[in-house]
């Protein structure tokens, strides 16, 4: 197959395999047509042949952004997706959303206070109630928060005031409309699965709602099902009028050691909501189902997965969440994105090389999308990213002609 080849990763020296092996490895089958994006998803998360493989990244810190326009990055690069932006230029396969809201509506509105500002730091009330202390010198981080917006029921009752599934201004735009632009649209096309212990975490506060949940069960499970409801609801009107490949959730609720709440908890007073919700996408024939997770989520991939949660997401590696380990352990039960430690990517060549290459058998065998294990962290040099992207593309079954098309990658 012309243009196509791999890199041996500890020879760093270009081999040319035979004939056959170069066509076929595991899903991977070079033989085969061109695909559109959004084909080549649905058949790389049903662990069916491809063309090549789906190129998608986290993102990237702002303070890796300005290091790397110091180290060749173009200036006008900025983060996010889209034109004139870093996944633009590193050629990253493009997906769409549907842009449903469901949060408070309307929406909080007016001018942040500053109640008390000092060196490297300002204290600051939000307009939904929230007072939060943050970084204003050096590495900016996520804030500390002093207040949240829920403290106890009575909080609450007024927060869920706008929480009401029917306001009109969640679905902004004319569905039918929409799904004709998306016919025929050739990158993936997903919607928003919710959060349903996160969310009610950054209204409560951590310590909080780790109380909250023996002492006001109640409450805690008020705040669930509500937003279950508003996640139905909304999902329902789209559903019933656009094909949709891939449900997209998050939670954020592990650390380094395990959840902030306990498995048999989750399935208490998450699970049957959860379930709830995976069984309509399942209805509109929604198969990949993911959760965007941080931390080491061992224990809790049972109960997603119980709950019809079935992609797993970014699978940061130094916390304990393998993709080689949680393939080996669930088999095709899971799907799996990310998994590639970041941390690898500043140490050279031959460190990326070998973390492709413990990565690549997962790739090979289906329901897996490679790519870092969250935002690329500031002490990965530029031209390091580009190696690391253009040896994942190899890896993938991309071909030399391809790469060398992408723009960061000339």
């Amino acid at each position: 197959m012309t243009g196509f080849y791999i890199k041996y990763s500890i020879l760093f020296h270009i081999i040319k395999p035979d004939k056959e092996a170069e066509m076929q490895r595991g899903i991977l089958d070079t033989s085969k047509p061109e695909m559109t994006v959004r084909e080549r998803f649905r058949r790389q998360m049903h662990f069916q042949n491809i063309d090549k493989g789906i190129h998608w990244e986290f993102g990237y810190l702002g303070e890796t952004i300005e290091r790397w326009h110091n180290e060749g990055l173009p200036k006008y690069l900025e983060r996010g997706e889209g034109d004139f932006s870093v996944e633009e230029f590193f050629g990253v396969d493009k997906k769409f959303i549907i842009p449903v809201n469901c949060g408070p509506l309307p929406p909080f509105t007016g001018e942040v206070k500053i109640l008390k500002e000092e060196k490297g730091k300002r204290i600051e009330e939000l307009p939904d109630g929230t007072i939060q202390e943050v970084q204003t010198e050096g590495i900016r981080t996520i804030p500390h928060y002093i207040k949240m917006p829920i403290s106890n029921r009575d909080d609450w009752k007024r927060f869920k005031e706008r929480l009401n599934p029917e306001t009109p201004e969640r679905i902004s735009f004319d569905i039918k409309r929409l799904n004709e632009k998306l016919r025929h649209y050739p990158y993936p096309v997903g919607v928003n699965l919710g959060s349903y212990f996160g969310t009610p975490r950054n209204w409560v506060g951590f310590e909080q709602i780790s109380l909250m949940v023996y002492d006001q069960p109640d409450l805690v499970e008020d705040i669930i099902e509500t937003l279950t409801v508003l996640y139905e609801t909304t999902l329902s009107k789209v559903l019933s009028e656009i094909e949709v490949d891939f449900a997209a959730g998050w939670e954020d609720i592990c650390f380094r050691n395990g959840p902030m709440i306990s498995p048999d908890m989750f399935r208490k007073i998450v699970a049957p909501r959860l379930k709830r919700v995976t069984t309509l996408l399942r209805q509109h024939g929604v198969d990949v189902i993911w959760t965007d997770c941080d931390g080491n989520i061992t224990k809790l991939v049972p109960v997603w997965l119980e709950c019809g949660v079935n992609c797993m997401f970014p699978l940061e590696v130094h916390a304990g969440s393998d993709p080689v380990e949680l393939r080996k352990e669930y088999g095709h039960n899971i799907l799996l994105r990310g998994g590639i430690a970041k941390y690898q990517l500043a140490l050279g060549k031959k460190e990326i090389l070998n973390e492709l290459k413990r990565v690549e058998k997962v790739f090979e065998d289906g329901g897996y999308i490679p790519h870092g294990d969250h935002r690329i962290p500031e002490d990965v040099p530029y031209e390091n990213y580009r190696y690391y992207i253009r040896e994942k593309l190899v890896m993938m079954g991309w071909h030399k002609d391809d790469i060398e098309n992408i723009e960061g990658l000339k």
